[in-house]
Parts: structure tokens; C-alpha cells; sequence
């Protein structure tokens, strides 16, 4: 086991593959919920996160943020999970767990941060994997890395 984050854009699967995960026995934190991030949910608590990954040698954090680098350092893996823009938006308008995604305009941030955000992702990434893949097989890869 080792610590490893699982990230990308929204609509990307990393709040499902994350529950498969825990189903498998890992222990996991969705930095989207349980005040991981400040009030805007731009930036992770760097105390709280720190000391997270101080005290567990086996954790899989899922999430994005502006700065999820600086934490890089204490991941053995940092898997950023990746599909089309357009799979993207279909999934934010389907989903029933997050409202995030439904307006046009979140659509829109949505397609800009695939151009813009997402190569920053890629650089700091271990590993890349396709978000359309089942999420079974997605989850087989993240635990045999």
C-alpha cells in the first residue's frame, strides 16, 4: 500500500473510484467534502492535509486544488484520471451527488480548466489513466501501482 492521490477534472470519476477503493478495504478522503478546503474549495488545509499524510502510510486522497503541488512530495503516486471534454460535461449532467457542472457557465469553466488546468496535472502525474474505463479496471490500476 502506499499514499496516493487521485486527481483531475470534475466529472472525471474520482469520487467513484474512490468509493470502489473503500469497498476494497483502502483507507480514503474526499478532499470535496468534510471542510478539506477552504470556504471556496480552491485551496486544501495545509495543516490538516499535512498531518494526514504524517500519520498515514496508506491513504488514497482524491480531489483537485490550487495547491495540491506542494504535496506532491509526500505521494508515492499521484494519478491523474483523464477523458473528453465532452464525456466530462455528459457526467456532470447526469450525476446526482454534486450539483457542480449543470449551468452553462460551470460547463464552460468546466471545458476551460480540460485546456488549461489539466497539462499542469499531467506534469506532476505519475500516471495517467483513461476515466472511461470501467471503474473496477480503474481501481485494479491504482491498486497495482
Amino acid at each position: 500500500m502506499a499514499r496516493i492521490l487521485v486527481t483531475g477534472m470534475s466529472g472525471t470519476g474520482k469520487s467513484t473510484v474512490l468509493a470502489e477503493l473503500a469497498t476494497r478495504g483502502w483507507r480514503t478522503i474526499d478532499t470535496d467534502y468534510d471542510d478539506w478546503t477552504d470556504g471556496d474549495g480552491g485551496l486544501w488545509d495545509e495543516a490538516r492535509m499535512l498531518d494526514l499524510l504524517t500519520q498515514e502510510p496508506d491513504v488514497v486522497v482524491s480531489g483537485t486544488s490550487e495547491n495540491q503541488g506542494q504535496f506532491y512530495d509526500r505521494f508515492e503516486h499521484v494519478v491523474l484520471l483523464s477523458a473528453p471534454a465532452d464525456v466530462l460535461i455528459d457526467r456532470v449532467r447526469r450525476r446526482t451527488n454534486n450539483p457542480y457542472g449543470r449551468s452553462e457557465e460551470e460547463q464552460q469553466q468546466i471545458r476551460s480548466h480540460v485546456v488549461e488546468v489539466e497539462p499542469l496535472l499531467r506534469r506532476g502525474a505519475t500516471a495517467e489513466l483513461d476515466a472511461r474505463l470501467p471503474v473496477e479496471n480503474l481501481a485494479d490500476a491504482i491498486e497495482n501501482l
